[in-house]
């Protein structure tokens, strides 16, 4: 399976090339310039499943403390997922919708929202606070 096959570019974005200056990574971009990266270098945003695999497992360098990164998730509810009795389902839904998710944490994150587990999000077109990228590509 094709999906089986992906896995995540975990190269350290401030690991320096040989010969060149030491390379920092990017911050405050949209989800657009963040998809327009991806695609231009060849690669692409993570799915979130991707994401918190790779973050679990201690594969990323840097997941935590630097930037929020973008996935390419819609922030939905998880398939399956129903609403308990008297939750803000309606206000919630009407607040979130039209927005993507963002993983990991940056350095201005609360101790609570770092974890792989937790869903930022925020809507494309923002640049949103400290929020950069990690790509995926194919192994071929």
């Amino acid at each position: 399976m094709a999906r089986d096959r992906r896995r995540l570019a975990c190269d350290d974005a401030r690991r320096p090339a040989p010969g060149s200056m030491p390379r920092k990574p990017v911050c405050h971009i949209s989800y657009y310039e963040a998809d327009a990266f991806a695609r231009w270098s060849g690669k692409d945003l993570p799915t979130e499943g991707e994401w918190e695999v790779a973050a679990k497992s201690g594969v990323l360098n840097d997941a935590f403390g630097i930037v929020w990164q973008w996935t390419r998730g819609a922030y939905t509810p998880y398939p399956g997922y129903k609403a308990p009795p008297g939750a803000l389902g309606e206000y919630n839904g009407k607040f979130m919708v039209n927005q993507m998710v963002l993983r990991g944490s940056s350095l201005a994150t609360p101790a609570g929202h770092s974890r792989a587990s937790y869903r930022n999000f925020f809507y494309p077109s923002a640049r949103w606070q400290f929020s950069g990228l990690r790509l995926a590509e194919y192994e071929h």
